[in-house]
């Protein structure tokens, strides 16, 4: 965790030297800015000082700061400034949650008691969550989200805060980063743990069930309807209702959900009856909502109200220095998986994992991991040894080892179904599992071999 410090932003440079040296006087350490967009870099969950601004700059102005830092992290403490007296500002900034206001001309003093006031407070909440996130927690929230950079530390204590609310909220993350496992990971810390969490896939809905498969029907609600039926949304009461890639939701339908997340109630097809619902809504989005927003494809006012609380999910590559100890963790669940003896990586082959791009994310990390256990190439066909310098002799073992162990995987290891599917004899299957170091007993995912 960084040392506690004052972020002090004030467009007058005058004004702002000689705040930052009176604080100093008072043994605050103090960095200094000329713009608001600057500060919001070095803001995290994990940022542990305290930020002092003037209200009215050019560009991004004081107020708007505050609303987003506390977008970041509500509990982070902001003292705003102005030289205008402006009451009806001040009651206004108090109510959006700043920490304290302060008018021109100030004391040094003064602010500088404030500041530490500010950060005792926040060492104290940061101390709360580090006690929280390791006070008999059902889960390890490591072990599911591993690294050690600076944007999966504030991830982490980010979902730990969330996660004891019930605050609806909305993740969002380059597809295979791993959306759904900080969804499932922010249910199981809930109150709800123990309620269902219902997930559904808004891009696989049929667009002529979506609503009776969402909000349940009565009976004779339309042809085919021959008895009551419950939705979706009441089969997830008392717990989460995961809604993965928001962002496909039909348009129409999105007015209708909007209610339900104002209301909590729902109404079944062919009914007028509301029904109360009680459940947390999380959301994932792999595309910016903004601009589906703001090219008509998604409500502004459904966005608005959905991201009460907010989690980005850094992708590989802006966290590249966790990618290797992230492939070891994937390593060594897959040999568990898989019933395998631990798999040393050789050195050079960690190298190459951590030097190259993973455009699929955890996801495609994941896969090379299960290929090494599995005794393939871990490496994707684009920096395996070119196509032409390979033997045609090595690329038609290749082929047959992957029909092979797909149809093993298909019937689930049973060998006559595999060798009549393939028109070969018994001895020959032996022969050729034997030869390619295929087991029976091995489970094989989707993916995992390319016929």
């Amino acid at each position: 965790m960084s040392e506690p410090r004052v972020l002090l932003v004030d467009d007058e440079e005058e004004m702002r030297h000689s705040t930052a040296q009176a604080l100093g006087l008072f043994g605050l350490e103090v960095d200094t800015f000329s713009s608001a967009e600057l500060v919001l870099e070095l803001i995290g969950y994990s940022f542990s000082g305290v930020v002092v601004s003037d209200i009215r700059m050019p560009g991004m102005d004081g107020m708007t700061l505050l609303q987003r830092i506390r977008e970041v992290d509500a509990e982070i403490p902001v003292i705003l400034v102005t030289g205008h007296g402006d009451v009806q500002l001040a009651v206004k900034a108090m109510r959006e949650g700043v920490y304290d206001f302060l008018e021109k001309p100030f004391t040094a003093q003064h602010l500088a008691a404030i500041a530490r006031r500010a950060m005792d407070r926040r060492s104290l909440v940061l101390e709360n969550r580090r006690l929280r996130a390791v006070a008999g927690k059902r889960d390890d929230i490591e072990a599911r989200l591993p690294g050690r950079t600076q944007a999966m530390v504030d991830l982490r204590y980010r979902l730990r805060a969330i996660g004891a609310t019930d605050a609806d909220t909305l993740i969002i993350g380059e597809t295979g980063v791993g959306k759904e496992v900080v969804a499932r990971a922010l249910h199981d810390i809930s109150a709800r743990a123990d309620r269902p969490l219902i997930a559904i896939n808004c891009a696989a809905l049929p667009e002529n069930l979506i609503e009776s498969e969402l909000f349940g029907h009565e009976a004779g609600a339309f042809p085919g309807a021959l008895r009551p039926r419950y939705g979706k949304f009441e089969h997830g009461r008392g717990g989460t209702i995961l809604l993965d890639e928001i962002g496909s939701m039909p348009f129409d339908l999105q007015a209708k959900f909007l209610r339900v997340l104002q209301e909590r109630v729902i109404t079944r097809l062919g009914s007028n009856e509301p029904v109360p619902l009680d459940v947390r809504f999380i959301a994932t989005s792999k595309v910016d909502l903004e601009a589906e927003v703001a090219v008509g494809r998604f409500r502004a006012d459904l966005l608005y109200r959905l991201n009460v609380a907010t989690l980005h999910v850094p992708s590989l590559a802006q966290r590249k220095a966790d990618i290797p100890l992230l492939f070891l963790q994937l390593v060594r669940e897959a040999a568990a998986r898989y019933m395998r003896n631990d798999i040393e990586v050789p050195p050079e082959l960690m190298t190459e994992i951590a030097e190259r791009t993973w455009p699929g994310n955890v996801r495609e990390l994941r896969n090379a991991a299960d290929r090494l256990v599995l005794g393939l190439d871990p490496k994707p066909e684009e920096t395996s040894a070119p196509a032409e310098r390979q033997r045609l002799a090595d690329k038609v073992a290749a082929y047959e080892r992957g029909i092979i162990a797909s149809a093993l995987a298909a019937h689930g290891g049973s060998l006559r179904p595999v060798y009549e599917q393939l028109g070969i004899s018994r001895k020959t299957l032996y022969e050729k599992m034997q030869r390619y170091g295929l087991d029976k007993k091995l489970p094989v995912t989707d993916g995992d071999y390319a016929a």
